[in-house]
């Protein structure tokens, strides 16, 4: 009986060891994840108070001034949704939308489809030294300053410049023109211009995508008796979804909120043609003195933005799943 005793007492220690070593060990562990969430939160704590001093105060900032009527000087008076009704009323608001929409169809869709096209090509012989050349070439205008692109732009689309002495030597002058003086051209020529500017930048994150393709995917494909436009649409556009996607955003982006390109190569000319949302913001609030207009202009741009580029990220994540 005693034996018995003693048995179930030793059980009962060794019960309450293991139980004391189990808690010992949470602990432990909550202490060392607690040390590791308050390393991070002090490694991050710098970047989210940047982050939220430059970039989510003057959001909130922008929001409060459309709603007031305010020149930047005098004190500001409440002026309710008026603001944002005058951009609906106002041609000339409403039509600085509408020209950078239409600046979406030559920033994102012609650079994205030039680059695909010639992504395929050079994947062709990606091994040689003339893939290098190519890549360096045609990436080139991406790391042109947009400023020197817009004045090299301005020059050659002139009325001398060099589009112009290439149509009269081929027996075409009547075409020649002002490009960016004319009111039928001065939208597609600065269209033309981001087109150029963006395509180097698609080319090369499209190839890149294309190297991560298995190879086996395309032998397969050619044992069938699959073309290249077969293998183009039934492997590498499926493939290269996520990197279209990519391709779309940054340039939907960079139409929506083009500003240096028009502002070298027309300054919104002619009349109020190549006007864009970020050149009217500009000159809203330091030439004008509307601050609350180009406020709200500048809040309906970042809905927009918002408005176009969600549904591609949703698109991506599709893609993913």
């Amino acid at each position: 009986m005693q034996k018995r005793s003693t048995t179930i007492r030793r059980h009962r220690e060794d019960e309450a060891a293991a139980r004391f070593t189990t808690d010992r060990r949470r602990r432990a562990l909550r202490a060392r994840r607690l040390r590791r969430g308050g390393l991070a939160l002090a490694l991050t704590a710098p970047a989210v108070l940047a982050y939220v001093i430059f970039v989510i105060r003057p959001i909130v900032m922008t929001v409060q001034y459309s709603f007031y009527k305010w020149d930047g000087i005098t004190p500001s008076t409440w002026a309710g949704l008026s603001n944002y009704l005058a951009i609906l009323h106002n041609p000339e608001l409403s039509g600085s939308i509408v020209n950078a929409f239409t600046l979406i169809l030559f920033f994102s869709f012609v650079p994205v489809a030039l680059g695909l096209f010639t992504a395929n090509a050079i994947r062709g012989f990606a091994a040689s030294r003339l893939a290098v050349v190519a890549r360096t070439v045609l990436f080139l205008p991406q790391i042109i300053p947009l400023v020197a692109a817009g004045i090299m732009w301005s020059w050659q689309l002139s009325t001398d410049g060099v589009v112009n002495q290439v149509f009269r030597l081929l027996g075409l002058g009547r075409l020649a023109r002002p490009w960016l003086g004319d009111f039928g051209t001065a939208l597609p020529a600065v269209g033309v211009i981001g087109a150029w500017v963006l395509f180097g930048l698609c080319m090369l994150l499209l190839l890149a995508g294309m190297t991560k393709i298995d190879p086996s995917l395309y032998e397969a494909a050619r044992v069938d008796g699959a073309g290249p436009v077969r293998e183009f649409f039934s492997i590498t556009l499926p493939s290269l979804r996520q990197e279209v996607v990519v391709c779309l955003t940054v340039t939907i982006i960079a139409a929506l909120a083009s500003f240096d390109i028009v502002y070298i190569a027309t300054q919104g000319g002619p009349g109020n043609r190549t006007l864009v949302p970020g050149l009217e913001i500009y000159y809203l609030a330091f030439f004008q003195r509307q601050v609350g207009s180009a406020s709200a202009l500048a809040v309906v741009l970042m809905l927009l933005v918002l408005a176009v580029v969600l549904p591609l990220q949703s698109l991506s994540r599709e893609g993913k799943s």
